[in-house]
């Protein structure tokens, strides 16, 4: 019989911040030595979906950031999947864009082997396993948008590798000022001009309300039919004209003081070479 000189402690309730004051005594010891704690990388964008009478309306806004700086003013955040399935994405963009290319390349073999076309269902499924697989070190936050047989799907999937199923999605860091557009104003069964208007709005708002979205309002239309990709579908940041003259004379500014330094440099090697010209 096993002798136990300890006996159970019971845990008490509420939150524990162990981890906290480890995450401190890290920091401490880095800082000593020169060195940083590494940050949550931070990104802008705004996309988001939504399902309305006849199909599915993808929306994003088309600027992306390297840090505090705007790398591109213009930029493609819709991806095509297949015929009838395309997929938003936001986060790291090179991460976006090759994730959606090895997928629809993933469902195009998939349907060329079943004979069938493919279901949003079946790419939502590989999308978030292979996005949990790398357990977030993929940073694509995705919303997958299309119809098949089982009429309009609208679904989102998490860096992690979780997902939602809801009739709107908004995501990015503009997420919060165009999901309440979308929750004042969204009904079931709209109207193809009303919800085009209502997503054209949710991504206005993301771009007036955040730093990291901007630029103009892209659009894509999926239905029964075939899909419209609406590029540059709405600008509402225009840029102004400049009402002021910032020309200014020479001489305007005085130069008080003036120093030139001389450098003296020593020749080490001289060679000539001639160049054949035949």
């Amino acid at each position: 019989m096993l002798n136990s000189s300890t006996q159970c402690e019971i845990t008490s309730g509420g939150f524990c911040f162990d981890n906290a004051r480890r995450n401190a005594v890290l920091e401490a010891e880095l800082s000593e030595k020169g060195y940083k704690a590494p940050k949550a990388r931070k990104t802008g964008t705004t996309i988001a979906g939504m399902v309305f009478k006849d199909g599915v309306i993808l929306g994003a806004d088309t600027r992306a950031t390297d840090d505090m700086v705007v790398a591109d003013k213009n930029c493609m955040k819709i991806h095509y999947i297949a015929p009838n399935i395309y997929c938003c994405g936001a986060g790291v963009a090179a991460d976006a864009e090759i994730i959606t290319q090895m997928m629809s390349s993933n469902i195009e073999l998939h349907s060329l082997s079943t004979g069938r076309p493919p279901l949003v269902v079946t790419v939502t499924r590989q999308m978030k396993q292979m996005l949990f697989r790398y357990q977030g070190h993929i940073g694509s936050s995705l919303i997958v948008g299309g119809v098949d047989v089982d009429g309009p799907q609208l679904y989102s999937i998490f860096p992690h590798g979780s997902y939602d199923k809801l009739p709107f999605l908004t995501m990015g860091s503009g997420a919060a000022a165009a999901v309440s557009v979308f929750e004042d104003r969204y009904k079931a069964k709209m109207e193809l001009e009303e919800a085009k208007q209502l997503v054209r709005d949710a991504i206005t708002a993301g771009i007036f309300c955040d730093l990291g979205s901007g630029s103009n309002v892209d659009l894509c239309v999926i239905t029964e039919k075939g899909v419209d990709y609406l590029r540059g579908y709405d600008r509402p940041s225009q840029k102004g004209q400049r009402e002021g003259s910032y020309r200014y004379k020479l001489g305007t500014t005085p130069v008080l003081t003036k120093t030139v330094t001389p450098l003296t440099l020593d020749i080490v090697e001289e060679s000539i070479k001639t160049m054949d010209t035949q």
